[in-house]
């Protein structure tokens, strides 16, 4: 059984036995904001990632190999585009839920310290009960996962946009061009200000050089 699903059926057991929703349990899940900016800036990442290649594509071919094969640099391709795109939700898992964090910096790449609290204290010898299995700690919440499927559903929606702002819009951030100017047009875009922050609390970069 796939983790996600588990925490699904827990859930599910909770509100059924003790009459407890979701959020009486702590669980918030990632509005529309959240999700555009965490998408945006994973393929920001992904694609100065694989633009540090240099390699050169060529393409065409010809019966008496006189015409010669077109050549594209692979950082200016759109295999680096596809590429990039490729697994770019899957990444999300790679998040976990910061609780004692209130606004959309609760989702961050480490460990967080209310985590980090609770392993120190089992290192101890202390017993911790949790609801949940000492194995399935650090594995992805139930928000991260949700966030991920929501992440794809974006991509999906906004692939025209991507694919716009790749070829010609690339000196803007991304999460300008396609959160806030088009995604979440007219809607609540203030998460988009807030810095991403790591498992040490500081602040991260969410543009990137590309």
């Amino acid at each position: 059984m796939r983790f996600s699903s588990f925490i699904f059926i827990l859930l599910n057991f909770l509100v059924a036995v003790h009459g407890r929703t979701e959020e009486d349990e702590g669980v918030k899940y990632a509005d529309k904001c959240e999700v555009c900016k965490i998408l945006a800036v994973e393929l920001e990442q992904r694609l100065q990632e694989t633009g540090k290649s240099r390699d050169v594509l060529e393409t065409g071919y010809s019966l008496d190999d006189v015409k010669p094969k077109k050549k594209k640099e692979y950082h200016k391709s759109e295999l680096r585009l596809i590429e990039s795109l490729e697994g770019v939700c899957d990444r999300i898992l790679e998040y976990n839920i910061h609780k004692e964090r209130e606004d959309s910096t609760r989702f961050a790449k480490g460990m967080s310290q209310t985590f980090q609290t609770l392993h120190g204290l089992v290192d101890k010898g202390v017993k911790v009960e949790l609801g949940i299995p000492y194995e399935l700690w650090d594995k992805p919440s139930a928000e991260v996962t949700n966030m991920k499927t929501q992440c794809e559903t974006v991509l999906e929606h906004s692939e025209n946009d991507i694919e716009d702002w790749y070829w010609n819009h690339q000196d803007q951030p991304l999460t300008n061009f396609l959160c806030r100017d088009r995604y979440l047009k007219g809607q609540d875009s203030k998460c988009l200000d807030e810095q991403l922050k790591g498992d040490t609390g500081k602040e991260t970069t969410t543009k990137s050089e590309l």
